[in-house]
């Protein structure tokens, strides 16, 4: 039994040992290595609300991306519409100034027409008159019976004359 309690004392004295050099180092390493997981752990729930927080802001960028999108859609339809409308506008003042022009060539043409038949009219008279007048003063008694006719209106046309007041043509 001596045997015994001389073990038992030597694993007492092992105990203390250890209780005394090797727990406090141990004690201190779990420490830190607690305190070393608490700091991740507190760091991961910081990094899960970063992370959420960035994703909630992604959403709010991309929505607001998506509104801003939508009116710069809105605006560009808006502009073309805008742009067509003029060119519509623009489109129908030209055709009336063509039409305008086209009408102011047609009354031009028309009057260059009616003076060109006005001068053609005149000369085909002329040249008919002359034939006429030649026709008829060849044959002597047409001829006697014009001088007559125009003595007789130079007659008449001159006791017309000393007929009025003043002696001179009404």
């Amino acid at each position: 039994m001596a045997d015994y309690i001389a073990e038992f004392v030597g694993f007492l004295v092992v105990v203390a040992v250890l209780w005394w050099k090797v727990v406090p180092p141990v004690r201190a390493a779990m420490s830190r290595q607690r305190e070393l997981i608490a700091a991740q752990v507190a760091d991961a729930a910081a990094a899960t609300q970063r992370l959420a927080q960035a994703e909630q802001k992604y959403r709010d960028a991309l929505a607001e991306a998506r509104t801003e999108a939508a009116k710069i859609r809105d605006a560009a339809r808006a502009d073309a519409q805008r742009i067509l409308e003029e060119m519509r506008l623009q489109a129908e003042r030209e055709v009336e100034r063509i039409r305008q022009r086209g009408e102011e060539d047609l009354v031009t043409q028309r009057q260059r027409v009616i003076r060109e038949l006005r001068g053609r009219i005149g000369e085909l008279a002329v040249d008919l008159a002359g034939e006429l007048v030649v026709e008829h003063l060849s044959d002597e008694r047409r001829r006697s019976a014009t001088v007559d006719r125009l003595l007789v209106e130079l007659e008449s046309m001159a006791a017309t004359t000393q007929g009025s007041p003043t002696g001179e043509d009404s």
